[in-house]
């Protein structure tokens, strides 16, 4: 499965619509606005939310621990990455 080992694996959600919910949560719309934006249940969204912090966390010990990173310099590539994403 192409999902295995990602925040996406076993959820029941289309992955455009799992889409839709993080654009929305770094929107910084809150649960309960998403809730009625995209019509999914809070907690399902909860869920989501838990998993790709959960997710991000993990990548980010990894770029510190294997590559040598400094936090400061992973915050500076996910900055660079939203930036790249934008164009």
């Amino acid at each position: 499965m192409e999902t295995k080992g990602t925040p996406l694996y076993r959820k029941q959600l289309p992955e455009s619509e799992i889409i839709n919910i993080c654009k929305h949560l770094v929107e910084k719309n809150g649960i309960r606005s998403i809730e009625r934006i995209t019509g999914h249940h809070r907690d399902t969204i909860g869920r989501l939310l838990e998993d790709m912090t959960e997710h991000a966390a993990e990548m980010n010990e990894y770029l510190i621990k294997n590559l040598g990173l400094t936090a400061f310099e992973c915050d500076e590539l996910w900055s660079f990455v939203k930036k790249t994403k934008k164009r």
